[in-house]
């Protein structure tokens, strides 16, 4: 899953310098171009991350408990 982000990430900044380098040259289908990168940042790239880092619930540790005494107070056992 690590190569497959990196991979998609690399497309993602490729076509956004394609996309910026047709702008620079005023050519009409920069837009186009630009467009669908930010759909795919959007719909594909950012989905697949955000589930690659949370899969293993690391992220627990941030979620403030209401329950407790001192919601925001980070415990010593948890080290960041």
């Amino acid at each position: 899953m690590k190569i497959l982000l990196k991979i998609l990430f690399f497309i993602f900044l490729l076509t956004l310098f394609v996309g910026f380098y047709f702008q620079y040259k005023e050519e009409p289908i920069h837009k186009t171009i630009l467009g669908i990168d930010i759909l795919f940042l959007s719909f594909i790239l950012m989905p697949l991350f955000i589930f690659y880092r949370y899969k293993n619930g690391k992220y627990k540790k941030y979620i403030i408990d209401p329950k407790s005494k001192n919601p925001f107070k980070i415990d010593d056992n948890t080290k960041l």
